[in-house]
């Protein structure tokens, strides 16, 4: 199958080559000329056959302007993807404006990280039957082998409300494995810290993919010495919470590791610098060294 794919990042970039791997011929822009196989998103709509499939994965903030531009060198009957961290209430109004250009929405949350070339992503769906029936190639060739990683959770919205939710759901379990190694490290009995995580990687009911990545954080550096505990937030807990409060769901866990990220950016924590390698390991987001 063609794809055309927008945003050739950490993300997008491996989303690309994992594609091409199965067989699809994908052809990309970016901003930054030497990552793109085309100069232009015209060009890209030429090199497409139609009826075209184009997947946006660019930051939130420049979302909205950039399928935009899109939209103006596609025809009715194409379909675009958010592939990108948007906030799900953004979702419906796009699919509203496309839709009167007669051009298809799906919006897709992906998790994977830096790793999702070689593992596969999560692939979060929203859109209507017939275009998510589509562009199920795609999706097959990007998600992990297997039985999961996969869900048509519902209308446009409901990608990248899912996504919302899992990254609501992340803050609270890296939050729980930096406090327990906050507290380890202050032990006067533990002499091992990394040895009791690595212990923690089999047979045990906390063990987990991001265990595995703390566990490599601390082979890389121990004590966590060359990080800043400084935390940043991309937005998802914030948008979490405000669901919670809509809806009126307790929501003490993911609230606490949201306002802890806070609280990174005026303390020393030994919690928030295991929370910052997590980032590091997982997403390739950028952090602060010391």
């Amino acid at each position: 199958m063609q794809l055309g794919l927008v945003g050739l990042g950490r993300m997008g970039g491996n989303m690309r080559e994992r594609l091409r791997a199965a067989g699809h011929e994908v052809i990309g822009y970016d901003n930054h000329a030497e990552l793109s196989d085309v100069a232009s998103l015209a060009e890209m709509a030429q090199k497409l056959d139609a009826p075209r499939a184009v997947w946006v994965m660019v930051p939130a903030a420049v979302t909205d302007e950039t399928i935009n531009k899109m939209a103006e060198v596609l025809d009715a009957g194409d379909i675009i993807v958010d592939g990108g961290n948007s906030r799900f209430s953004d979702d419906a109004p796009r699919a509203e404006r496309l839709n009167e250009r007669g051009i298809g929405y799906v919006d897709v949350g992906v998790s994977g990280g830096v790793w999702g070339r070689q593992n596969g992503y999560a692939l979060m769906v929203g859109g209507a039957q017939e275009h998510v029936a589509r562009l199920m190639p795609i999706f097959e060739a990007l998600k992990p082998a297997g039985d999961f990683g996969f869900v048509h959770a519902g209308p446009v919205g409901a990608g990248h409300y899912a996504k919302m939710v899992h990254n609501g759901v992340e803050y609270g379990l890296m939050h729980a494995y930096a406090e327990g190694y906050e507290l380890l490290a202050k032990s006067e009995l533990v002499t091992d810290v990394p040895g009791v995580f690595k212990s923690w990687r089999e047979g045990t009911v906390v063990r987990s993919w991001l265990l595995d990545l703390l566990d490599r954080a601390l082979d890389e550096d121990p004590e966590l010495a060359e990080l800043s505990p400084y935390t940043e937030d991309t937005g998802e807990g914030r948008w979490t919470v405000d669901e919670a409060v809509r809806l009126a769901v307790p929501m003490n866990v993911i609230a606490a590791a949201l306002f802890a990220r806070f609280t990174s950016r005026e303390d020393d924590s030994p919690a928030m610098k295991a929370v910052a390698a997590l980032r590091q390991q997982f997403g390739g987001h950028a952090v602060r060294k010391r």
